[in-house]
This record gives C-alpha cells, sequence and structure tokens, in this order.
C-alpha cells in the first residue's frame, strides 16, 4: 500500500476579522504565498485569495485529475479537459454551493457518455467526497 502524503498550507493572520488582513502559504510546494482579507472574502472577490477560492481550484484540479483517469479507464482518454469550479460563499451561511464545468476534447466518446462518465468522476473525486454537504451541480460537454 502507497505511503500516505500529508500537504501543508499555513496562514498567518493580523487584527480582528472584519479590519485585519493575513498571508496563507503553499508549504509543500512552495508554489506562493497570496494575501487574505475579509473583504475579498465577503464583498468583492479579486482583491486577494479567500478560501472559497482555494477550494475552487482544489476542486477543479481533483476533478481533471478523477475524470481523465475514468475516461481512460473507458477506453477514451482525453486530449484536454478543461475545467472550473465556483464556490458560493454567503456571508451568515458559509459555503453554498459549487459549481463544476468541464469542458473536454475526447475522441471516440458520445455525449451521453462523456457526461455518464464525468457524473461518476463528481463522485468519486476525492475532493467531492471531503465536501458531501455542499450541493456541487455539473456541467459537461464536448468542445
Amino acid at each position: 500500500m502507497p505511503t500516505p502524503v500529508t500537504n501543508k498550507a499555513t496562514t498567518t493572520w493580523n487584527g480582528d476579522l472584519f479590519t485585519g488582513s493575513g498571508t496563507t502559504n503553499l508549504e509543500t510546494s512552495g508554489a506562493g504565498s497570496f494575501p487574505v482579507n475579509w473583504k475579498a472574502r465577503a464583498e468583492e472577490s479579486g482583491s486577494a485569495t479567500t478560501p472559497e477560492e482555494l477550494i475552487a481550484s482544489a476542486h477543479a484540479t481533483c476533478f481533471a485529475m478523477q475524470f481523465s483517469n475514468e475516461l481512460k479507464e473507458n477506453d477514451t482518454p482525453p486530449t484536454t479537459l478543461r475545467t472550473s469550479a465556483e464556490v458560493t460563499f454567503e456571508v451568515g451561511k458559509g459555503i453554498t454551493g459549487i459549481a463544476l464545468s468541464v469542458t473536454g476534447q475526447v475522441d471516440g466518446i458520445s455525449a451521453d457518455d462523456f457526461s455518464r462518465v464525468a457524473e461518476s468522476a463528481k463522485t468519486n473525486c476525492p475532493v467531492s467526497q471531503a465536501l458531501k454537504a455542499v450541493d456541487v451541480t455539473l456541467t459537461a460537454s464536448l468542445g
């Protein structure tokens, strides 16, 4: 059995929730440090990253990996998959939904089979499984 892989990120926060800010660091990969603050999370995305943006990145990546594997197991390996995830956060409610979307270039597969395998990948994706408390929708199309 393979050895479990553990990844690490850290965040340093300064001040209170509404006027404070911080930095989150991708420690395992060293890929970067990103500013975080409440305003970006609750009022206007874009000025800094948010937990929801990081979840969206993780979910889009995990789903694409799972889907590519399931397409290969279906004897229809993908040429390209373009996947996005939109995570919705509502103040006072938390994360209220995730919308996955994928467009793929896959030879030898029907649109129905593409959608069927995509739904299976959504169910089997480890990040989807970790986020079962949230409604996850999926739009899948050949492009």
